[in-house]
């Protein structure tokens, strides 16, 4: 038999089954195409703002308005332990844009810059064959990292209390594009400002460990209310978007869900601010209904797309890709994540920066300017040990180290930092968390009297010793700091 009468028969029978694949690949119970057998999929990652990862039906909370994103996880994969670094807007998204985490990418205080020599998501995709789109709040900055090939503003409208999604640019987008594209579509709800909601009550809240002594708090009540308004509202705004993917778009279309913070930990380390919503759905790969509890990370989600794409890995991205996770392998992408907290250069500006370690069971927490330990932190300048001393006492509850066992503890409420049972664990995570910050070339260390003031030049740049609406400085210390008593942000 020749080699033609061989290769023949074998052709003919790939051909039947990547035939029966096409056929088929709307149904769940047949197996999926391999992500490397097919074209490159559109990608859509659409990023709701300040909302708790407890707030959504099928993150557990029956209390609230979320059926576009419980769709999604029930046509595709809920992730259980998805982060992000920093509980602010701008440091978080920045890292799903540059894959790197927010003390190396420049952008670790709120309204400040990426740092000018970081390749982004437009170029690093835009290499690899795709168009970046940016629909609805950016945030970040300059833009000479973040070159969008279109980018589309919120749009406002009437009787609601925050500007809408480009919905006509996105659809119109969808209809007439031949290109593959990587969208982001960046909603600014259920971020305050909220809906006033008449008669809120107590029994249509949900309440957790970290808010239960809030049940009797009228205005607390009326609060969540109007946020849970909020949410409803951007649900009618993901089922447009799910509406125009479905009529305009293939199957072989990747669309994501997160949110970029919880509000409810906002500023903080605790896993209501950094633990994200990120449900993903991609018909032509993941399996309906599959539910990963693998740690991933905002860090992760361009060296995804990158790997989605055909791109290799590069070693100046902090994140991994987790395609494989996709693809159906339950395999671990991540040892540890990471978190930095930075609370100066926001309205409550004081100084107490903290970082975080955390494995699937256990977290570590440093806070940096306890009161614990100010007093080893102070310069021997008044002025500036006036600001060193304000930010402990802003914290005085919280002290210099904290260790949670997330199994037994997974909202945070017992500190067993001082267990002796756990000491090999606590140190172990304290030399991987020093060691991590190294590779980050963070300002922060190990040893003590290293407690620098920050701000960033420019509009946004809050002056530790200005008055804020949010905080009041005496007159006697006001504008006594000089830009030398400053770790400005220089790569504005």
């Amino acid at each position: 038999m020749n080699k033609k009468s061989l290769i023949l028969p074998f052709l003919v029978v790939i051909s039947i089954a990547f035939i029966g694949c096409i056929s088929n690949n709307k149904s769940n119970n047949v197996a999926k195409v391999d992500a490397n057998q097919i074209e490159k999929p559109n990608i859509i990652f659409y990023l709701a703002d300040d909302q708790d990862v407890y707030d959504y039906g099928c993150y557990g909370n029956e209390k609230v308005n979320t059926t576009a994103v419980d769709r999604l996880a029930k046509e595709g994969m809920l992730f259980t332990n998805a982060f992000t670094a920093q509980a602010i807007c701008a440091p978080s998204r920045s890292q799903v844009f540059t894959g790197k985490y927010p003390v190396k990418n420049g952008c670790f205080a709120n309204h400040t810059a990426t740092r000018p020599t970081i390749e982004s998501v437009t170029s690093k995709m835009k290499k690899l064959g795709y168009e970046v789109v940016l629909a609805g709040k950016s945030h970040v900055k300059p833009s000479s990292v973040y070159q969008w090939d279109k980018e589309w503003l919120p749009v406002p409208k009437k009787d609601v209390p925050r500007a809408y999604i480009p919905l006509d640019s996105i659809k119109a987008y969808f209809k007439k594009t031949k290109k593959p594209f990587c969208m982001f579509i960046t909603s600014k709800y259920p971020h305050g400002k909220y809906f006033d909601v008449e008669n809120a009550k107590t029994e249509d809240i949900k309440f957790y460990p970290f808010n239960e002594s809030k049940k009797n708090d009228k205005a607390f009540i009326q609060k969540k209310a109007g946020y849970y308004r909020s949410i409803a509202e951007d649900n009618t705004q993901i089922e447009k978007v799910l509406e125009f993917v479905d009529e305009h778009l293939n199957d072989n279309t990747l669309f994501i869900y997160s949110a970029d913070h919880g509000v409810s930990g906002k500023f903080t380390l605790k896993d209501i601010g950094l633990k994200v919503p990120f449900v993903v759905r991609w018909p032509k790969v993941i399996k309906a209904g599959t539910i990963s509890n693998q740690l991933i990370h905002y860090t992760d989600v361009l060296p995804t797309f990158m790997d989605i794409a055909g791109g290799k890995p590069v070693q100046d991205i902090d994140g991994k890709s987790f395609l494989p996770i996709l693809k159906g392998n339950d395999v671990a992408v991540n040892k540890y994540v990471y978190g930095v907290r930075t609370n100066q250069n926001i309205l409550n500006s004081e100084v107490f920066p903290s970082r975080m370690i955390r494995n699937q069971r256990y977290k570590y927490i440093r806070n940096f300017n306890s009161l614990e330990v100010v007093e080893e932190n102070l310069t021997g300048k008044s002025n500036v040990d006036y600001f060193i001393k304000r930010g402990a006492n802003a914290f005085k509850h919280e002290p210099f180290e904290e260790l949670y066992d997330l199994q037994n503890d997974p909202f945070e409420q017992k500190n067993i930092v001082n267990n002796p049972e756990l000491k090999l664990i606590k140190e172990k995570l304290v030399k991987d968390l020093f060691s991590w910050m190294k590779t980050q070339s963070d300002f922060l260390n190990e040893e003590k009297g290293n407690m620098p003031l920050i701000t960033a030049k420019g509009n946004r740049g809050f002056k530790l010793d200005k008055d804020t609406p949010r905080r009041k400085i005496p007159d006697s210390i006001k504008n006594t700091l000089l830009e030398e008593d400053y770790k400005i942000i220089k790569h504005w």
